[in-house]
């Protein structure tokens, strides 16, 4: 069982998700500052108000459910224009590396000396 666990804890899969997720977790917190100190305070000045934490009806706080959907809808367009732009540089990268070619296929007299001296070895 530990053996088996090794082999899954271990696999590139499972490192790369750990990554992704501090990574993204990185991430979350440069959007949501990005979110709550710049995008929110210029929305501000031009509405008026954006913050929609104070609405509610009675006890239910509708309020703070538009927010966090704005608040993620803004994360996940950042996160997916930070991949788009990560994906094509890994393109150009790809595209810049050499292609080695493969050697060039035996001619047909080549082929045909190699089956000649095979039968002369086979005669002897």
């Amino acid at each position: 069982m530990w053996e088996d666990f090794k082999k899954f804890a271990l696999k590139g899969n499972v490192i790369d998700l750990a990554v992704g997720v501090v990574i993204g977790g990185a991430f979350g917190k440069i959007v949501t500052s990005l979110v709550n100190d710049i995008i929110t305070p210029i929305v501000s000045l031009l509405l008026g108000t954006v913050s929609f934490t104070d609405l509610h009806y009675k006890d239910i706080k509708y309020g703070n459910f538009i927010q966090s959907a704005l608040d993620f809808f803004i994360i996940a367009f950042s996160i997916f224009m930070f991949i788009r732009i990560i994906s094509k540089l890994s393109l150009k990268k790809k595209k810049e590396e050499v292609v080695v070619e493969a050697p060039p296929a035996p001619t047909t007299e080549e082929l045909l000396k190699d089956i000649r001296d095979l039968l002369k070895d086979k005669q002897a």
